[in-house]
């Protein structure tokens, strides 16, 4: 593992040293991992870290990996081909057809989480890149948030801004305001 995910790692486990605060807001229990996007490998590699610290916490872990999402709603698609044919007929997205990918993947999500979750359980979403250019992440973690009943982890390729609590997605665009918990490397206390 790198020495950039052994901090974030340990600073995770440090986050959930602390007991679980009751009656929260759902986006006060929303946490964002927050990586180097370089680091997308090694840390599907390492995964393992965040559940063994979640289990050792006491708490329950619920892996969630958003990669195969869009291909698999693609797939269901009866105009595919179509798509495949022209791809422009995607854009404009927040209106458009995939619109209905983003609608499609919260009912998913809260579907799954309802099945599989409660509130001692941690629900990561690993993924979160392959969103780029087809959702926005705030409008996922938006979506599915109020249906997490213990703590939603969102594993963040991208960079975090603590100043103005933006988040910057594969470092690519404009970041976006967002207020939730956000761990870094570089937030490792020093004993």
């Amino acid at each position: 593992m790198s020495s950039r995910l052994q901090k974030l790692a340990a600073v995770y486990r440090q986050h959930l040293s602390v007991p679980w605060q009751e009656g929260l807001a759902a986006i006060q229990r929303v946490i964002f991992a927050v990586y180097d996007k370089t680091d997308e490998l090694r840390l599907r590699a390492q995964l393992g870290e965040f559940s063994l610290a979640t289990q050792q916490a006491g708490r329950r872990w619920l892996l969630i990996d958003l990669t195969d999402a869009f291909p698999q709603w693609m797939a269901a698609q009866e105009y595919r081909d179509a798509y495949f044919d022209c791809p422009e007929d995607l854009e404009g997205y927040q209106s458009g057809e995939l619109a209905g990918f983003v609608r499609d993947l919260v009912a998913r999500l809260k579907a799954q989480i309802a099945a599989e979750a409660d509130a001692q359980t941690v629900v990561a979403l690993l993924g979160a890149g392959t969103l780029f250019g087809l959702a926005h992440v705030s409008t996922v973690v938006e979506g599915i948030k109020d249906a997490v009943p213990g703590r939603l982890l969102v594993f963040f390729p991208g960079e975090h801004h603590p100043e103005t609590h933006t988040y910057r997605l594969l470092d690519a665009r404009d970041g976006w305001n967002y207020l939730a918990v956000p761990l870094m490397a570089q937030d490792i206390a020093h004993d």
